[in-house]
């Protein structure tokens, strides 16, 4: 297999090790890679890097790409999580070798090497609890103290494992442990678990088992009977390689081993990343579930209206770093931002609509605007927006008594309605609270966009909804779920303490022009001069629901 590496820039450390290996033709000039997930929950942006690190990398060499679920802990998966980590994997545009596998297919074989160890002298069954285990263990700096059981004869461990697994004990009564160092300063080889009792149904085998293998006892071995070459984990892994190597030099024939090589994590500021947490956010009722567009699950920004392209982009820029570091958030709003603009159709929406008059437009008159769909895409063409003598503007667009740099509408003032004419302030009305309820303007028949009289200028330029021909809509203006830029990390707080409050406001009055009605979930749009917008899951013809993706500009930054 030859490289295909980017010789338009420096190879990343990886890159390094596989074209290394590819030249010295190690494993027969194979790349095969794998994405492991544990099935306990919904992914989120930390695995969108390593989706598109392993499946990238795959692409790159020519080589392949495993899907195998980690499914050794059953009272926390489930099939629901199966499906969804399947369709972001194929959301983000990628596809795995052959079938979905699973740690699951491995069991039988699992427990044959098990039985293997037992008899070399390499495993032995221990009565003891976990906390007396953990306890023996010690600390790095002096050695821990031995099993009393940890010197039985083979036959012992082989009768209480075979009883292991046929469910004649408890949970938590024995377990299965590997005899290696209790001297080491590497806790990971002072003899670990192999085995736990666990009389629980699998999502995939049923009650056929009730003794189940830990994942350092799994994991290896499940990449060596894939032939899988490259094992990229992130850093926390890195003192597990040890007792990964082991594990394989106890069970090899030949040449061949899996390499496990580790990568910083994603962590990203503002977020949480810990599954654990992002759990508790859904069953606590802090959000509507894991696609909340809150969430930095793949499913959450995928509702909230990021593109696959913005968030493997996204992956692209922040590369593969060796030590942890934390990646602003704002780089990835940026990157959504930036694939948007160049792909998504430019509208007309006015989220806190007041209504505008034009006193001298013709009565019962309706023209239709011509408007570019997106100026960044030349094959995106035009449309027709209708224009009436009544619109609706933004109230924000509007004061009183403005300032003299508001260069939007005032008395007196002159403002271009964005593809139509200029018009000038002439009188508003109030309500009895002081609200504006109406606002009276003269329009200039000779400053049409594209007319002759069109370059006329003005400062201000408005976006505008017909108020005849405008359509309804609920629109749900999404921010930051946390206002800290490290809301896990305070040791002494509830990571919840730092949850953002206005992280959701919802608009119900919203008019948007007519164009939008046929609007489907997941379409895009920009709508000018406000923000990218996507319609959510729950919109129906009878009700337009849309998302804020991400506003024009990074208007949190104002906010620090």
């Amino acid at each position: 297999m030859e490289s295909t590496g980017n010789n338009n820039r420096s190879l990343n450390f990886i890159e390094a090790i596989i074209e290394e290996d590819l030249m010295n033709k190690k494993n027969d000039g194979r790349v095969h890679l794998r994405f492991p997930p544990e099935p306990n929950g919904y992914l989120h942006i930390g695995h969108a890097k390593s989706i598109c690190l392993n499946f990238g990398l795959a692409e790159q060499y020519n080589g392949l790409c495993n899907l195998r679920f980690d499914d050794t802990n059953p009272e926390k998966e489930d099939t629901e999580y199966v499906e969804s980590i399947k369709e972001d994997i194929q959301w983000l545009g990628f596809q795995w070798h052959d079938k979905p596998y699973y740690a699951s297919d491995y069991f039988d074989q699992l427990y044959e090497w098990a039985v293997k160890l037992i008899k070399e002298g390499k495993a032995y069954v221990d009565d003891q609890s976990q906390e007396e285990i953990s306890r023996q263990r010690g600390v790095p700096t002096r050695p821990g103290e031995e099993s009393p059981f940890r010197n039985r004869p083979v036959e012992e461990n082989l009768d209480l494992f075979e009883r292991m697994k046929a469910g004649e004990f408890p949970d938590g009564s024995r377990v299965l442990r590997a005899k290696i160092d209790m001297s080491s300063p590497n806790m990971h080889m002072r003899d670990p678990i192999m085995y736990r009792i666990l009389h629980a149904e699998h999502h995939r085998t049923g009650n056929k088992w009730c003794i189940y293998p830990m994942y350092d006892f799994a994991h290896g071995q499940s990449d060596y009977i894939e032939g899988i070459t490259h094992s990229l984990c992130t850093l926390e892994f890195e003192i597990h390689r040890p007792l990964y190597d082991w594990f394989l030099d106890q069970i090899a024939e030949g040449d061949y081993r899996p390499r496990q090589i580790e990568f910083a994590r994603l962590n990203l500021s503002y977020t949480v990343m810990s599954k654990r947490k992002l759990l508790e956010l859904v069953e606590t009722g802090v959000v509507s579930g894991w696609d909340d567009p809150r969430m930095p699950t793949i499913s959450g920004l995928r509702r909230r209206g990021y593109t696959p392209e913005s968030i493997r982009n996204f992956a692209d820029r922040i590369g593969i770093a060796k030590r942890d570091n934390v990646i602003d958030v704002g780089l990835l709003e940026f990157s959504v931002r930036e694939h948007l603009n160049l792909i998504a159709p430019r509208v007309f929406g006015v989220l806190n609509p007041v209504k505008l008059i034009i006193t001298n437009y013709p009565e019962g008159k309706m023209e239709e605007m011509e408007v570019i769909n997106n100026p960044e895409d030349p094959e995106s063409g035009s449309r027709k927006v209708p224009f009436t003598g009544e619109l609706f503007i933004e109230r924000d667009d509007f004061m009183e008594d403005p300032p003299r740099k508001f260069f939007r509408l005032g008395p007196g003032r002159e403002v271009r309605l964005k593809g139509a004419y200029i018009i000038k302030c002439e009188d508003y009305k109030k309500d009895e609270n002081g609200a504006i309820t109406e606002i009276y303007c003269t329009y200039d028949p000779d400053t049409k966009s594209g007319g002759s009289g069109a370059q006329r200028k003005v400062k201000g330029t408005l976006h505008w909804v017909s108020a005849q021909h405008a359509i309804d809509a609920e629109v749900r203006l999404y921010d930051r779920l946390f206002m800290d830029e490290d809301p896990a990390g305070h040791k002494d707080k509830d990571f919840k303490e730092f949850l953002n409050p206005d992280s959701l406001k919802v608009l119900t009055n919203c008019k948007l022009e007519p164009s939008l009605k046929d609007s489907k979930p997941g379409d895009k749009f920009q709508f000018q001069r406000l923000g990218y917008f996507a319609v959510d899951k729950e919109s129906t013809e009878q009700k337009l629901v849309f998302n804020r993706t991400v506003p024009l500009r990074d208007s949190w930054a104002k906010k620090r």
